[in-house]
C-alpha cells in the first residue's frame, strides 16, 4: 500500500485535454505565466538565456503522453539519421 501512487486529474498544457496522471512520473514543462512560454523562449521561437525573474515565477505544467509521443515523432522527422553511403571500390582487385 505504501508504494501505491495517487493519481491526479489535470489538463495537458499543449492540447488542453483532461487526463489522469501520477504527478511523480508525468512529463512536465516549466512555463512562465507572464508570457505563457517556457523561460528563455521568445514569441518568435528563438532561444535566449532566461532571466532570474522568469525562472523564479515559472511553474510546472503537465504534458499528456499523446503529446509527448507526437513531439518525439516530430523530432525524428525533423532530424532524420544521416545518409549512409556504400564504400567506393576501385576497379582493381
Amino acid at each position: 500500500m505504501a508504494d501505491e501512487q495517487i493519481t491526479t486529474i489535470g489538463g495537458c498544457y499543449v492540447c488542453k485535454r483532461t487526463f489522469t496522471f501520477t504527478p511523480a512520473s508525468v512529463m512536465k514543462v516549466m512555463i512562465d505565466p507572464e508570457t505563457g512560454l517556457p523561460p528563455g523562449v521568445t514569441v518568435w521561437g528563438a532561444f535566449r538565456e532566461p532571466t532570474p525573474e522568469a525562472t523564479a515565477r515559472s511553474v510546472e505544467r503537465p504534458i499528456c503522453p499523446d503529446c509527448v509521443a507526437r513531439a518525439e515523432r516530430l523530432g525524428e522527422f525533423a532530424q532524420p539519421p544521416p545518409p549512409s553511403f556504400d564504400t567506393w571500390r576501385s576497379g582493381r582487385p
